[in-house]
């Protein structure tokens, strides 16, 4: 999942499939201390999902009986995380690109894609889902040039995707494993603002 354009928030590029970390002195309690996949991100606008957040005790054996879809032993604990602030009674689907709807799939990248249809949830309790997957209610949505803004203004940081932040179990200490991919430690940010 390497790749992707770098970490200027200057220079005009797209960070499709990069984390945005958030900064310590990001107010806005819908993404305090969050990671945020971006799904997209062009001229118009960007679209992501929150990666590190579970959608308070909601399980994916709650969401799955909800749907009326059989869902698998292996599947039920496993909580649904929360997306965004965006929609939030709709559910997007974060997964590894081995499972795809040919009308309702957008890849991300050549390991990462996004569905948001009921299909993979029904493959998923079949047991025939993506080898990696996540379930998120709601997405981080900007409208053009909103992103760029922030990230000008300090208020991310971008770090490349990996396996374990995308889709490992324990959410809690993502964020500062994040900020350790970047060789920098959540002891050596300061709240107020300010550039390095």
């Amino acid at each position: 999942m390497e790749g992707g354009p770098g970490h200027d928030p200057g220079v005009a590029q797209f960070l499709d499939g990069q984390i945005l970390i958030a900064m310590p002195s990001m107010r806005d309690p819908r993404f305090e201390r969050s990671l945020v996949y971006l799904c997209a991100h062009s001229a118009e606008g960007a679209m992501g999902i929150v990666i590190n957040r579970e959608a308070g005790e909601l399980t994916l054996s709650d969401l799955f009986g909800t749907l009326e879809i059989p869902i698998g032993a292996a599947l039920r604990a496993v909580h649904v995380r929360y997306g965004g602030p965006v929609e939030p009674g709709r559910g997007f689907v974060l997964h590894s690109s081995d499972y795809e709807s040919p009308e309702a799939t957008m890849q991300v990248d050549e390991e990462i894609s996004m569905t948001a249809t009921l299909d993979i949830l029904h493959a998923m309790g079949a047991g025939h889902g993506p080898r990696d997957a996540i379930v998120a209610l709601g997405y981080a949505g900007w409208a053009p040039g909103q992103l760029e803004d922030e990230l000008r203004n300090n208020g991310w940081l971008t770090c490349n995707a990996d396996r374990e932040l995308l889709f490992g179990d324990e959410q809690a200490p993502k964020w500062e494993r994040a900020l350790a991919k970047l060789g920098i430690s959540a002891s050596m940010l300061v709240s107020p603002g300010g550039s390095a």
